[in-house]
């Protein structure tokens, strides 16, 4: 059956949300295009971008644990474009914000070196439904909000090829797929397509919504009570990302320790949406 990319107040809505979104706080530049050093103490400022709880939260107990010589400054970004723009510009020295395959696409779009160095955690992401609380449910001509970025595209399409909502095309990879690969569509789904961050904005009236939990959460939803489906896949860890040329440099060093230390595993044990991967 043909796919039909939905049309909506949903696209206006968030097409809105993403002109008027703005950014930041703390972008200071560096001086020696890798870090900024306080001159009164020799600290090296090491400025880390996250987008939304529980990274920030992370960031800020990863803080608390570097080593002697460096301090981290949380820099709060509005959205995963743009943070990806500020570290190849230089204007942070790492973020904390994106799993493996949505940083290789950012890559690959912008010509970009950036670079994975330490998986911190892995997370339970789900669709959900405010109408629905069974995918049998799921009724004929269902709007269905979905990632518009490749690699989140894939991981949701793959989730309903699993619970066989959808079939993808023999043959494919799934963690590929796009919504051209779906050969069935026996309940003809229209398709809407968002940014991560503008999701929620579908949840009142699309029939069923992908989600990070670190988003859903705003509207008082996990994935544990609340997810229609549900999927951990170890290979979307949410990573510690720095340059490439700065993957190996003792700063990096310093940001891994911190990252996989004690109290940054606390915070995740903390929040059951969420698991180490360190």
């Amino acid at each position: 059956m043909p796919i039909r990319t939905a049309r909506s107040r949903f696209a206006a809505a968030a097409i809105a949300a993403l002109t008027t979104a703005t950014l930041l706080t703390g972008c200071a530049s560096a001086a020696d295009g890798a870090s900024s050093g306080n001159s009164d103490s020799g600290t090296i400022t090491l400025r880390v971008g996250a987008v939304t709880s529980p990274a920030t939260d992370i960031v800020e107990a990863a803080g608390a644990a570097i080593a002697d010589g460096y301090e981290i400054e949380l820099v709060p970004v509005s959205d995963y474009v743009t943070i990806n723009n500020m570290l190849a510009a230089g204007d942070i020295e790492a973020n904390f914000s994106q799993h493996q395959p949505y940083m290789e696409e950012f890559n690959a779009k912008n010509d970009a070196s950036l670079e994975a160095v330490q998986p911190i955690y892995n997370f339970v992401i789900a669709f959900y439904s405010k109408s629905l609380t069974d995918i049998d449910q799921l009724p004929d001509g269902a709007t269905v909000a979905i990632p518009n970025d490749s690699s989140n595209t894939a991981r949701a399409l793959k989730l309903l090829d699993d619970a066989d909502v959808i079939a993808l095309a023999d043959g494919i990879d799934p963690y590929a797929a796009t919504l051209d690969d779906v050969a069935e569509n026996p309940k003809n789904l229209q398709f809407l397509s968002l940014e991560i961050n503008q999701l929620n904005t579908a949840y009142d009236e699309a029939d069923l919504v992908f989600q990070w939990p670190s988003h859903i959460a705003a509207l008082g939803l996990t994935p544990q009570d609340d997810g229609i489906l549900t999927e951990l896949d170890d290979r979307f860890a949410l990573q510690l990302v720095v340059p490439s040329s700065e993957a190996d440099s003792p700063a990096t060093q310093a940001l891994i320790d911190a990252f996989t230390s004690d109290g940054v595993r606390e915070v995740i044990e903390g929040n059951k949406t969420i698991e180490a991967a360190f």
